[in-house]
C-alpha cells in the first residue's frame, strides 16, 4: 500500500513539474515547439507515462 502512495505522488509531482515548466513558456516558445497552451494538460500527463 505504501509503495502505491509514493508511487503516485511521484506521478503527481512529474505531472506538476512538466505542467508548471511549460506554462512558464510564453505562446511563442510553446508554438515553436508545437504546442498549443491548451495542449500543456496533455503533455504533461504523457509525461508520466
Amino acid at each position: 500500500m505504501l509503495d502505491t502512495i509514493v508511487r503516485k505522488y511521484q506521478t503527481w509531482k512529474r505531472y506538476r513539474s512538466t505542467f508548471d515548466e511549460l506554462s512558464q513558456l510564453t505562446n511563442r516558445e510553446l508554438q515553436d515547439l508545437g504546442i498549443n497552451r491548451g495542449d500543456i494538460d496533455r503533455f504533461a500527463r504523457s509525461a508520466t507515462r
